[in-house]
């Protein structure tokens, strides 16, 4: 049966993108402070979900590949 998605080495390049997100992330929220607002919403919600979520969902990938 054919193996279908994204290649180990395609999963490697998301999870180095997706933790280099977070810690930008991480550092412009201590640079700038925790915003207030719907920008509250915007960086932590959205930001911090999408970098947070495709980190975790690309680790079960790599390790269920194994």
């Amino acid at each position: 049966m054919p193996n279908h998605g994204p290649g180990k080495g395609e999963l490697v390049f998301r999870l180095a993108f997706s933790l280099v997100g977070l810690g930008v992330l991480v550092v412009a929220l201590l640079v700038r402070g925790i915003p207030a607002g719907p920008a509250f919403f915007e960086v932590i919600v959205l930001a911090g979900g999408f970098f947070g979520a495709s980190a975790i969902w690309t680790l079960l990938r790599l390790k269920s590949r194994d």
